[in-house]
């Protein structure tokens, strides 16, 4: 039974990660780059939460519709006025660019907020949990991940393939040069893209908040789970983020049960084996 609660809790801590990859799944599978400062505004949207509850008082729930708003502004800004500016063939410049924006946003929250580990009182929802039997428990706070990490992803996928917008992002990722024929404009469609990544961004950092303590710091290591989950899972194909996520996950805890020196190396071992086995991830990049 101890081995089947590390598996449940493998799984549900994977809903977790998938919220760090889906944004970054969704931003290459578009625009084909990796956005490195993508960990650290997971760390400014569970720093914005703490603001906005803790310092300001504010009801949570107005707190999480100010998080996800502000995001999504931001993102969308930040690739209309920032990023496009350095899109093309070449994938150095973006690389480049949004590495100096983690450094950036990095040292703006070390100024602001100082070095101290913080972390969001979730009262009750810390220590509840539904529990199946003697030694197999479902805490409510990694259940309600799991559940907006579905969600979320569905969303995604529903935009993707059934909406107009989906469309045209489909389009852009396929042939950008065609985009502008069909009446689209490139510069607008990418900048909905990290609009919408923005959007799961400011969701996986409400629950970064909630779930465990972060620092300023804490972006990169965010962003290699995030990069694990979308490898494992294929680049750009939004259902295996999910995939790779619990992939990750469960090996994470399993190598916890084993022993607490092993959580993340076993996570980093999954990732690998699956690097050897199959280079471009568990599933190929979905296609319209």
């Amino acid at each position: 039974m101890v081995w089947i609660n590390a598996l449940v809790q493998g799984v549900l801590l994977g809903g977790l990660y998938a919220l760090f990859a889906a944004g970054l799944s969704l931003m290459f599978g578009v625009m084909r780059f990796v956005n490195i400062a993508h960990g650290d505004f997971i760390v400014v949207a569970a720093y914005l939460m703490l603001t906005f509850v803790v310092t300001w008082g504010l009801n949570p729930i107005i707190g999480v519709a100010l998080v996800v708003i502000l995001l999504g502004i931001a993102g969308y800004a930040n690739q209309r006025f920032v990023l496009n500016r350095v899109l093309g063939k070449d994938i150095l410049p973006p690389i480049l660019v949004t590495f100096g924006m983690s450094i950036i946003i990095q040292n703006a929250l070390l100024e602001v907020f100082s070095a101290d580990s913080q972390k969001l009182q979730t009262g009750w929802l810390d220590t509840s949990s539904i529990s199946f039997g003697h030694n197999v428990a479902i805490g409510v706070l990694p259940l309600m991940m799991f559940i907006a990490a579905v969600a979320a992803i569905g969303l995604l996928q529903l935009v993707f393939y059934r909406t107009s917008l989906g469309r045209l992002l489909r389009a852009t990722s396929d042939d950008p040069e065609i985009v502008p024929l069909m009446g689209g404009n490139n510069a607008h469609i990418f900048a909905i893209a990290t609009m919408l990544a923005s959007l799961v961004v400011a969701v996986a950092g409400i629950f970064l908040a909630m779930k465990t303590n972060f620092d300023p710091t804490a972006g990169p290591a965010r962003l290699l789970f995030a990069f694990e989950a979308v490898i494992i899972g294929g680049l750009g194909n939004i259902w295996g983020t999910l995939l790779g996520g619990i992939i990750l996950g469960v090996a994470q805890t399993i190598g916890a049960q084993i022993d607490a020196g092993y959580q993340i190396l076993a996570g980093h071992l999954a990732f690998l084996i699956v690097l050897i086995v199959r280079p471009t991830g568990l599933f190929p990049k979905m296609k319209g």
